[in-house]
């Protein structure tokens, strides 16, 4: 149970006999801690009847333990001006807090107490879909989070990825305690959680820490079983009168996150539609007024990925702007991109990745991801001599490789009025 340390200095990682895996860096100059449980399966480690499930799982643990209620759970972090939070992705779910160095014990006596105990009482239970049901209202009211998950599940057709973090009315309203046990026992198992912190923490001490509160865990490995998705290049159009803007997704398969082509993959998206000097901005918003928000994202998994393009426009000038996205994609097929553009977005990807490593939060969740993904962790000298290395051929390679025609999936969101598109407009 000896410590492995890294090749970036301040990190070091322990797996206890049982499987938990615990990590740290430690940040001396700080006095904070932020301290995560990761529990690595999210809303694709589910069923279609389970839809929604981990997600209201988090919920449900900040409902009671059998030792703590609801409002001892609120008071606990917040009593000492500490921050505690709990989200769900499509491959974790996480349970955080920071808190001042003194008081990491008592933030993983709580994290603990949340991740292992709690009551799932059918009193909580009934009260708690009320909550998330208005959440999913309040999501489904957001255009920005329609049109993504319009995009996405036809997408990812028939497959996990594809449906909502979330649920859907009929899964959340399904939901009841033996069902929360039971996917609760089978995900929420040691070789399944990490333990990550970073700031002004000890890494022996986190170790005894941890070891105290989870040590007594058993059970077999449980891996999550899950099936790499198939992309469905899809068209999908969704009439709603009541919005004001016509909103636009372009997207096409990319990289998972562990492809070596992977940061080529980074500084194309950047180039494209990656920040206030990129090619989508510049083009759709300062040149042609077309759009108030326009950028493009890669999103990124363990065993896939896609980037997408999205713009908000009006009805008039929709084709427009699908049409200056498509142009954009051809030219980056066609055309080297120019050394003072690589420079400025390797500089604007690198600067940016610097800022978002500056707190402890960040460092916690990094330490995370790498170890789920590569099981080493990577300095930021490392990420950027990797970025440096993309060249412009590089970028024109993945380029080729992702926008082709027929894998173009577009989905369009607004008051359309009879608006149509077909697969021969897609042109890249």
């Amino acid at each position: 149970m000896s410590p492995v340390e890294s090749s970036n200095p301040g990190i070091q990682k322990t797996t206890l006999p049982h499987g938990i895996r615990v990590i740290s860096e430690e940040m001396s100059h700080v006095r904070s801690v932020a301290v995560g449980v990761w529990i690595d399966a999210g809303s694709r480690a589910e069923s279609n009847g389970e839809s929604g499930i981990s997600h209201f799982v988090e919920h449900m643990v900040f409902k009671g333990t059998s030792n703590r209620s609801a409002d001892d759970i609120a008071c606990s972090i917040d009593s000492i001006g500490g921050q505690l939070d709990a989200f769900t992705t499509k491959e974790n779910v996480a349970f955080t807090a920071k808190v001042l160095d003194e008081h990491l014990p008592r933030a993983l006596d709580v994290l603990a107490d949340l991740v292992l105990n709690p009551a799932f009482r059918e009193e909580d239970i009934a009260r708690e879909k009320g909550v998330v049901l208005e959440e999913l209202k309040m999501e489904e009211d957001n255009p920005d989070y329609l049109i993504h998950e319009m995009f996405v599940s036809n997408f990812w057709k028939s497959h996990a990825l594809g449906r909502t973090i979330i649920g859907t009315k009929e899964t959340i309203g399904s939901f009841q305690s033996p069902q929360l046990r039971e996917f609760f026992g089978r995900t929420y198992r040691p070789a399944n959680l990490m333990i990550t912190a970073a700031g002004n923490v000890e890494h022996s001490n986190l170790v005894e820490l941890v070891q105290e509160r989870f040590g007594h865990l058993s059970g077999a490995p449980s891996p999550v079983a899950t099936s790499e998705p198939e992309p469905h290049p899809a068209i999908s159009l969704r009439d709603k009168p009541s919005l004001e803007q016509v909103h636009v997704c372009i997207g096409v398969p990319a990289y998972a996150m562990t492809h070596p082509r992977r940061y080529a993959g980074y500084v194309l998206n950047t180039v494209l539609g990656g920040g206030i000097s990129s090619r989508l901005f510049l083009k759709i918003r300062e040149h042609e007024g077309l759009a108030y928000s326009v950028f493009s994202d890669l999103s990124v998994y363990s065993d896939s990925g896609y980037m997408s393009v999205y713009a908000g426009t009006s009805l008039d000038t929709t084709e427009q702007v699908i049409q200056h996205v498509l142009a954009e994609l051809k030219n980056l097929k066609t055309n080297l991109v120019d050394t003072v553009e690589l420079r400025r977005a390797k500089d604007h990807l690198k600067g940016s990745l610097t800022l978002s490593l500056e707190s402890t939060t960040s460092r916690m969740a990094n330490l995370a991801s790498q170890e789920k993904h590569f099981q080493r962790f990577l300095s930021l000298d490392e990420l950027n001599e990797q970025i440096e290395q993309v060249s412009a051929e590089n970028l024109m390679d993945v380029a080729n490789d992702w926008f082709q025609q027929d894998r173009v999936a577009l989905a369009v969101l607004g008051s359309l009025k009879g608006f149509q598109v077909d697969r021969e407009q897609l042109v890249c």
